[in-house]
């Protein structure tokens, strides 16, 4: 078994999202130490996002890292577990709203499509969409 950066790292369909750890610079993190829970969006879901939106993010190191920040937990989490709860703070310090069951979870308006993916250091889910935080949404809106 290997980290979660590692195991998202081989995974083909998660090539943007570990692009995106790499540029905010959380891989050593997902790779070290500790129990994280982190939701990674496919490739696809950042098809779907507006590439001036991303751009903006992309272009920030602080507002790229607070996106990254949302969409990871302190903590292994699997969707049996996470379905017993309403939201969930990130290591971003906003929350995620958590609503379905184990085989059907949403989280905010993704739709977790491959739950508990086992690493070494925690657990990751796939997503179909990608997940901005309120405060960087809002700033971005305002610069894009």
């Amino acid at each position: 078994m290997k980290s979660i950066f590692e195991t998202a790292r081989e995974d083909d369909r998660l090539s943007t999202s570990v692009a995106m750890l790499q540029a905010g610079g959380m891989a050593d993190t997902l790779r070290g130490e500790g129990e994280y829970t982190a939701f990674f969006p496919t490739d696809e879901a950042y098809s779907g996002f507006p590439g001036e939106v991303l751009d903006a993010i992309t272009d920030d190191r602080e507002w790229l890292s607070g996106m990254i920040l949302y969409h990871v937990i302190q903590g292994k989490l699997t969707t049996w577990e996470l379905a017993q709860m309403e939201a969930i703070r990130t290591l971003q310090g906003d929350h995620l709203d958590i609503s379905g069951s184990p085989e059907a979870m949403r989280v905010n308006d993704a739709a977790v499509i491959q739950p508990n993916v086992e690493c070494t250091n925690g657990i990751y889910h796939v997503i179909d969409r990608v997940l901005v935080p309120r405060a960087v949404e809002a700033r971005v809106k305002g610069h894009v």
